[in-house]
């Protein structure tokens, strides 16, 4: 499988370690254009949906899996051992599954979108854990490509790859900002439902009209009256204890089941 080829790494201060180790810093990753995918499912999911592996790291010592192994023998160019010491200081976790690929990024743009019926669009979000919640949530319900807005979170970072469970790599994710989104919806009848505490209508109530947009502020400021007013509709979700709102990835998940129940039934009217 490649183990001949390739030494085993042993050293914590080889060249390639401590560029695997450099990625986990946005910076490293923005100039490289590279970043990490780590564990068997992730790895597993990022090589079938056809993205450019750089490397691949396992620790024979603590990657015991048949699948692993019959993934491994379908690369391009043979994986590249390592000790369990060293596969413990490039992982994220505390327990690693021994297996980590650097793999490049893709950067999508809107002439690349077909078909879209269904999106959502998050503006400035800052928490990566949230947002690849929020793509794994697209990926259950069937919605096609996720718009990043006005900057905030970075696309690959580790939590974000991590929490979308492998979504990331099957769903299109777009970033641009708010007024080039705006342009591109209203060009192709979308209609843009926002978020607001104070929306039009209760979320439950509103039945989407195909092709429909979800548009979420951020984890702090919500959407500004100008994006607000941007929309064509706002909904609401009620909250009947002290707090005043919810986490961004808990309410995207229940608009998103939500609509996405609302078109099933009005298909099959």
């Amino acid at each position: 499988m490649g183990d001949m080829k390739k030494p085993l790494i042993a050293s914590l201060n080889n060249p390639l370690v401590k560029q695997v180790r450099a990625l986990r810093q946005k910076k490293a990753r923005r100039e490289s254009g590279l970043f990490l995918v780590e564990g068997i499912h992730h790895v597993g999911e990022v090589v079938e949906a056809g993205w450019e592996v750089e490397n691949l790291l396992y620790a024979p010592d603590l990657l015991l899996s048949k699948f692993a192994h019959e993934l491994m023998s379908r690369l391009p160019s043979p994986p590249q051992p390592v000790t369990q010491q060293v596969m413990e200081s490039i992982a994220d976790k505390e327990h690693p599954q021994g297996i980590l690929a650097v793999v490049r990024q893709r950067r999508f743009r809107f002439d690349d979108l077909r078909a879209v019926r269904q999106a959502v669009a998050l503006v400035s979000a800052q928490d990566p854990g949230n947002v690849g919640t929020i793509l794994r949530t697209m990926d259950g319900v069937g919605a096609d490509v996720l718009f990043l807005l006005e900057g905030g979170v970075d696309l690959y970072h580790p939590s974000l790859v991590r929490s979308s469970m492998g979504a990331l790599f099957w769903k299109p994710v777009i970033q641009a900002s708010f007024s080039e989104f705006v342009s591109w919806a209203r060009a192709r009848g979308f209609q843009l439902i926002g978020t607001s505490a104070h929306g039009d209508v209760e979320y439950d109530t509103l039945v989407p009209q195909l092709p429909w947009a979800l548009v979420l502020g951020n984890e702090q400021k919500g959407l500004s009256r100008e994006q607000v007013d941007a929309c064509d509709v706002t909904v609401s979700l009620p909250m009947r204890g002290r707090c005043t709102s919810l986490n961004l990835s808990v309410a995207a998940g229940i608009l998103l089941y939500q609509f996405a129940k609302s078109v099933d039934h009005e298909n099959l009217a």
